[in-house]
């Protein structure tokens, strides 16, 4: 068997698995019978660890094991999980997203969840577009703003992550979200006091976030690293749609996509929304993005410090600070 692994350091957060462990999974998932080819790990995310594994069928199949339940954060406690539970939600675009082949959540083999899903065509998009020009973008956004609506366009009946805990409001939601991404940070070492007043400041306008009463199906994690786009189209072409594990009920507006499609307006970006639809502009809802930008102002700043990225971890706090004198100049 072919076993390769990405080197990284002891004290590193993504922790590889050895060859002898992925030949159990799959005997395990695939009977005794199965012959393990290799097992490749793939770069660019920085959460599961994820192979590409030739298991002599028709095609790879892809494995992804979950960080040990101690190393999880409060706010992404037991996401893999929490994916596998969203998956039957995102039906309308069901032909985008792998199929699940096998999961063991038991513990018993390794100490970590891990899942098989089907391999899908295309290449990872961040590699996918550097082979057009910046002005030849547009298509794949029009595409992203697309599926971002149809997965926003998913009704549920209660608030929070879909395998819970889940809420009767989204005020409690968001408060709970601010609440334990201030422990988190805390837990590590930093300073939450931002996060703190935050939190402090949306339970004062509990009432701003209930005036959003139907839950939403929210991807949490829609942008170019969790897309596959199709190889040698004449315009970038979206074929796959990866990591739905921090899906979500909750306020669309909320949804990291929407966040970061209108970081940038004037560019190419700006064709999301010709397709999504164009955001909304009441008071309350201008209120509510500062809060959902706080929230994900914390959440890069926990994946900055778990990356060693200090000086992205340093310029977390500086926009925190903008985000608090905009919520001060609207009371």
């Amino acid at each position: 068997m072919e076993f390769r692994a990405i080197e990284r350091g002891p004290g590193a957060f993504q922790q590889s698995v050895t060859a002898d462990q992925v030949r159990v999974m799959c005997r395990r998932v695939f009977g005794a019978q199965v012959r393990v080819v290799s097992a490749v790990e793939l770069g660019g995310g920085s959460y599961n660890s994820t192979y590409r594994v030739d298991i002599g069928a028709e095609r790879a199949v892809i494995l992804r094991v979950a960080p040990e339940p101690a190393r999880q954060f409060r706010i992404e406690r037991e996401w893999m999980r929490n994916e596998h539970a969203g998956v039957p939600y995102f039906a309308p675009i069901a032909p985008l997203i792998p199929r699940t082949l096998a999961i063991d959540f038991t513990h018993e083999v390794i100490g970590r969840d891990y899942l098989f899903q089907s391999l899908l065509d295309g290449v990872p998009a961040p590699e996918g577009l550097a082979a057009y020009p910046r002005p030849e973008w547009a298509p794949f956004f029009r595409d992203m703003g697309s599926i971002a609506r149809d997965i926003h366009a998913v009704r549920g009946t209660r608030f929070g992550p879909v395998a819970g805990p889940t809420f009767a409001t989204w005020s409690e939601a968001v408060i709970a979200s601010l609440d334990d991404t201030a422990a988190d940070l805390e837990d590590v070492g930093l300073d939450a006091t931002d996060v703190r007043d935050v939190a402090a400041a949306a339970l004062q306008q509990r009432a701003l976030f209930d005036e959003i009463t139907q839950p939403r199906l929210l991807h949490g994690d829609l942008w170019t690293g969790n897309l596959m786009l199709a190889s040698g189209t004449p315009v970038p072409t979206i074929t796959g749609v990866l990591d739905c594990d921090r899906t979500s009920w909750g306020d669309p507006e909320s949804d990291w996509t929407i966040f970061v499609a209108g970081r940038r307006p004037g560019t190419e970006r700006d064709a999301f929304w010709e397709t999504y639809g164009s955001p909304a502009s009441t008071p309350s809802a201008e209120q509510r993005l500062a809060f959902y930008r706080a929230r994900h102002i914390g959440a890069v700043r926990l994946e900055g410090h778990r990356l060693g990225r200090s000086e992205s971890v340093s310029a977390t706090y500086e926009d925190m600070r903008d985000v608090l004198a905009r919520m001060d100049a609207r009371v």
